[in-house]
């Protein structure tokens, strides 16, 4: 780890056995309820399975710092409700550990890879760049009757969500030739 005071997050892809999801759907809620519980845990995010796409749940927990996620991932909390799992998957989850922004540039299917941090830094900057201007200049003028800090914080938080769930996938995939370069040997 680089930074141990750094934002850290964790993802965890896991295939359910078919016809077990509506249990596995039950055991998700109560370790993330459990995750919740410990010092420094930020949030909980499931993406479910998504026929064509991604067969496995992928499940994201993220912390403040790496020692806090570290109690979390060795915690009796965790073994006990992975153990409680095991009738509803098909094998052991695959889990990967992201810092940053490093979560945003994945492809879907495929196994979570970063690449190098100056590609990561500057797609991300076009991306926020283009994105924020677009916002801008279409909300601003429907928010204009509310103080400023109000529709900035609308702003930001449809820039965030649009960057993590429709965005920010999209342009890895159709900047993943270049993100994802393999050196060439000459």
């Amino acid at each position: 780890m680089e930074q141990e005071d750094q934002f850290v997050t964790v993802v965890i892809t896991q295939l359910v056995k078919p016809g077990c999801e509506t249990a596995y759907e039950a055991w998700l809620k109560d370790i993330t309820s459990v995750a919740r519980t410990y010092l420094g845990h930020l949030g909980t995010n499931v993406i479910r399975p998504q026929p064509g796409v991604r067969p496995e749940y992928v499940i994201i927990f993220r912390f403040d710092r790496y020692a806090n996620l570290k109690t979390w991932m060795t915690s009796r909390d965790r073994e006990y409700w992975l153990t409680q799992a095991k009738p509803f998957v098909e094998s052991e989850p695959q889990v990967q550990q992201l810092s940053g922004l490093e979560a945003w540039f994945s492809l879907p299917g495929q196994p979570l890879k970063t690449p190098p941090r100056y590609k990561t830094a500057l797609l991300t900057w076009a991306v926020v760049y283009v994105l924020i201007n677009l916002l801008n200049t279409f909300l601003r003028p429907l928010l204009g009757n509310l103080p400023p800090l109000i529709a900035s914080l609308i702003i930001t938080i449809i820039m965030v969500v649009l960057l993590t769930y429709v965005v920010m996938p999209r342009v890895s995939r159709l900047f993943s030739y270049w993100l994802y370069a393999k050196s060439r040997r000459v």
